[in-house]
């Protein structure tokens, strides 16, 4: 009689919870700084705080474990590398592609020049933040890239004067 075999069932890895326990004052102090400079070394960033490194340091840790904190970035000046022309440009998809939104989303977030997709609600679909190095770049960007889909059935550019960064942090 041929010895009997015992696999052990794996469980799927658990979905993370998008529902947590409220952040504290003391978090909410950590993202705040940490959203103003991402670089900030932690005995810095304590001595702001008034809070010991090795607390600072644990709980910055346990913001990132969460899914808090998703990364640090480059805040990058796109106009020292000749793409300091921003625009806002809003995406309407056809009704017969708004099966494959997120796919559409996800392409989009790849496309050379890309800062940011949104996917909206209102009379438009993304909202498409991108950086160009003049104004026939950004036209090609818009009718070559955007226009030229197929699932693509109008857009409206605005160009951004300024940036303004806000707090980060959700009221």
């Amino acid at each position: 009689m041929p010895a009997s075999r015992t696999t052990k069932a794996t469980k799927a890895p658990a979905a993370p919870n998008p529902v947590q326990k409220p952040l504290d004052a003391l978090d909410r102090e950590i993202l705040t700084e940490l959203v103003r400079d991402g670089r900030l070394p932690n005995n810095v960033l304590a001595d702001r705080l008034g809070v010991a490194p090795s607390t600072c340091l644990l709980r910055t840790q346990n913001l990132v474990k969460r899914g808090v904190i998703r990364g640090f970035r480059a805040d990058v000046d796109h106009a020292r590398i000749g793409a300091g022309l921003q625009a806002m440009v809003s995406v309407r998809v056809r009704p017969g592609a708004r099966g494959s939104l997120r796919e559409i989303g996800e392409r989009l977030a790849h496309e050379p020049g890309v800062l940011n997709v949104y996917f909206v609600a209102g009379a438009f679909d993304f909202l498409v933040h991108v950086a160009a190095s003049d104004t026939e770049g950004l036209r090609d960007f818009v009718t070559q890239t955007l226009s030229a889909r197929a699932e693509t059935e109008s857009t409206q550019t605005s160009l951004v004067f300024e940036h303004f960064p806000g707090a980060g942090i959700p009221l």
